[in-house]
């Protein structure tokens, strides 16, 4: 019995032994095995992020930057500033006189960095208005070593776009994402130039979208992303990890100049849609009716008799105006457009930016405690600045 026992013992401790080789060496040996947990690079991935019908995660995403790349470019520009001799006095009037005298100030060039996106195959591309601000000369450099000089074909100050074009043959565009779809918590990737040290892609996430008033430009809706973005980083490609387009990287918020983990994109779409403006009449059209709209504070509530601060109140009337003509008056208050509420002064100019020339606006006012209807006759907004070209 006793050696019945020991040898019933020893092929266990066998059986056990050769399972633990088994395991750690060959596991696809055993059923339902498997070698790893996550796709290999280049597996096909779905959008819910599996690879081969198996929960995991990309181990790369450098076929989605492979993608990209070639289409995100460098641009370098040239400007000339007058720059002061000696240190300049604290008075303003004074600086103006000083300024005035010759010999005073010296012409220096100043030079700039940031990026680009090649938009179209015939040398279209986006960047931020701000990367090519006043710019004398502006230089596209191509992640294949190309260089070429480049034309602004138009700005829209008021969104922070601009489009340039180059003469070179055989350019790599971007993919746009024909039904851009982009949720919190997508994985992204930033392509750009920061500080100048050559093209660099971070990885991070869809922190927020549709963020807005945050007082960069006048008309915002901006995906916000931890993807490092740094300075020039401005005008690069913000993608998802099948290499599309899906914003412009435009700002970052920091107190140092660095990255924070807080940046802001334009989205493709919104980007797409400019660059066909400027591409088919120089510039972007917005509807605008000629008055500039204030926010309804607690304080004006209450003098006005109001039982919220809902609304628009009307601080300016341009003359001659289709405000003005269609007789609205300073301290009117506009509570809905179109029939449908409005919430505030940004409010009012997003939703009048996309009407069209010549249509008719139909606001309901508070004017003296008493409710009217008027029809204004939407006008073009004038550009905010003119572009150098």
């Amino acid at each position: 019995m006793r050696r019945l026992w020991l040898i019933f013992a020893q092929t266990v401790t066998v059986c056990l032994g050769i399972l633990f080789l088994v395991t750690t060496l060959r596991p696809q040996w055993l059923p339902g095995g498997t070698a790893t947990s996550v796709a290999v690079s280049g597996a096909p991935v779905t959008p819910g992020g599996t690879a081969s019908g198996q929960a995991a995660t990309p181990a790369s995403y450098a076929t989605a930057v492979a993608r990209a790349a070639p289409s995100v470019v460098n641009i370098y520009t040239t400007k000339h500033v007058d720059v002061p001799l000696i240190p300049l006095p604290s008075d303003p009037q004074l600086e103006r006189f000083l300024r005035g005298l010759p010999g005073f100030t010296r012409r220096e060039a100043s030079t700039s960095l940031g990026s680009g996106v090649i938009a179209r195959a015939d040398g279209a591309i986006l960047t931020n208005y701000h990367v090519i601000e006043a710019a004398d000369a502006i230089e596209v450099r191509l992640r294949d070593g190309r260089q070429a000089a480049a034309k602004l074909i138009g700005a829209d100050p008021e969104s922070d776009l601009a489009v340039l074009k180059i003469d070179l043959p055989d350019l790599p565009a971007i993919v746009f994402d024909p039904a851009p779809s982009v949720r919190v918590g997508d994985v992204v990737l930033a392509i750009g130039n920061p500080f100048g040290v050559g093209q660099t892609t971070t990885q991070g996430i869809v922190s927020a979208v549709g963020r807005n008033r945050l007082g960069l430009n006048t008309y915002e809706d901006f995906i916000q992303t931890d993807a490092a973005i740094n300075p020039g980083n401005s005008g690069g490609a913000l993608i998802d990890t099948r290499g599309e387009l899906v914003g412009i990287n435009t700002a970052i918020y920091s107190e140092t100049g660095g990255s924070l983990g807080i940046g802001f994109a334009i989205p493709a779409a919104s980007a797409h849609q400019i660059l066909n403006e400027i591409l088919a009449h120089g510039r972007v059209r917005r509807g605008w009716l000629g008055l500039e709209p204030q926010d309804i504070t607690p304080d004006l509530a209450q003098a006005f008799g109001l039982k919220d601060t809902r609304g628009a109140i009307v601080a300016r009337i341009l003359r001659g105006g289709p405000a003005a003509r269609a007789g609205m008056r300073v301290g009117d208050i506009i509570r809905s457009l179109n029939d449908q509420p409005v919430e505030d002064a940004y409010d009012l100019v997003s939703r009048l930016a996309p009407l069209q020339t010549d249509s008719t606006a139909r606001l309901t006012l508070l004017r003296q405690g008493r409710s009217l209807t008027l029809d204004v006759r939407v006008g073009t907004r004038p550009p905010a600045n003119k572009p150098k070209h």
